[in-house]
């Protein structure tokens, strides 16, 4: 039986977390992985509350009901810590680590687990990877280390190779849809989560912003560019304005659906069928080895998303080498 409050997609890694429940072997460090919208933090919480539970049950959930659900609830709960970043695109110092050491050399306050989350793992600076390691070599007294990231490959091998890793699974297409309709959104489902690469809970985001126009505005003025009907400086210093990093993600399934195009793919196989016939088009003139190199420089910068590169710049790059893809055309 799934609880009412658990994204069905979870039931998979719940089931594991129950069995862990069961059989009395909770992990001292897991890593819980998965791409952005699937809901991490949500499972994360909830078996970070069920392991601080008094009445558990038979499922495996937190009660709900007792004091210390309650305490958990209310956030004030003196056997859970949670560390972040203490701003968006910030790392996590070894300050911060080295409080939390000291925090865990006391005993829990209560005779169940103590819970520590990270959230998100990779932004863990050097410095604070090194010291964490002391968390996990010398695993204190019934506690539980959940660490949580969408890119596991930016955490040191020595961290990695000390966690139970949990992959959380984005849902079938169906699945997703109907999950969809229950949030009260009642079109573009294919759209929102081919944007949102299957995540959910990022499709169910995108229509709450209403990000479909936003999207629409963009590619348009994509077009104008290549076009040579627009200024790229102009276009990139009002996108800076906008939401910059999705846009940087929307140009890098543009360019994948351009290169599909030059290999007269079908409107299914794309991620913005909706967007085809322009895509189409484009594919018609450009050079093909061109777009590939286009798409790359892409990569690049959307790996640079979280350093401190200034994004503007960034963007004027990329609609610079954009327009001159198709001046050479």
């Amino acid at each position: 039986m799934m609880n009412e409050t658990m994204l069905p997609w979870h039931q998979v890694n719940w089931s594991l977390f129950n069995q862990y429940l069961r059989q009395d072997r909770v992990p001292q460090a897991l890593l819980i992985k998965g791409i952005k919208g699937l809901g991490k933090q949500q499972l994360a919480c909830d078996f970070a509350n069920s392991l601080l539970c008094s009445h558990r049950l038979p499922t495996g959930h937190a009660c709900k009901q007792c004091s210390r659900c309650k305490l958990f609830k209310a956030q004030t709960h003196p056997d859970f810590m949670t560390l972040s970043p203490k701003e968006d695109g910030k790392i996590i110092g070894v300050d911060a680590i080295r409080e939390l050491i000291f925090k865990l050399e006391l005993k829990p306050q209560f005779e169940t687990y103590r819970v520590v989350l990270i959230n998100p793992a990779d932004k863990l600076n050097k410095a604070a990877a090194n010291a964490f390691l002391k968390c996990l070599e010398e695993p204190n007294e019934r506690t539980c280390v959940i660490l949580l990231t969408e890119i596991s490959s930016k955490l040191p091998a020595t961290i990695l190779s000390r966690c139970q890793k949990i992959i959380v699974l984005k849902p079938d297409r169906a699945m997703a849809k109907i999950w969809l309709q229950t949030q009260n959104i009642t079109e573009h489902h294919d759209l929102l989560l081919n944007l949102a690469q299957g995540a959910p809970l990022l499709a169910r985001d995108y229509a709450h912003a209403a990000i479909l126009p936003l999207r629409q505005q963009c590619f348009t003025e994509w077009l104008k560019i290549a076009n040579f009907q627009a200024n790229p400086i102009e276009i990139a210093e009002k996108w800076y304005k906008q939401q910059h990093e999705i846009i940087i993600l929307w140009l890098i399934v543009w360019v994948v659906d351009l290169i599909k195009c030059c290999y007269q793919t079908q409107a299914i196989n794309l991620y913005n069928p909706d967007l085809q016939i322009s895509l189409q088009e484009l594919a018609g003139r450009l050079n093909l080895r061109q777009v590939y190199h286009f798409y790359d420089s892409l990569l690049q910068s959307r790996r640079k998303l979280d350093t401190q590169i200034n994004k503007q710049l960034m963007l004027e790059e990329i609609l610079i080498k954009w327009l001159q893809l198709n001046q050479g055309s």
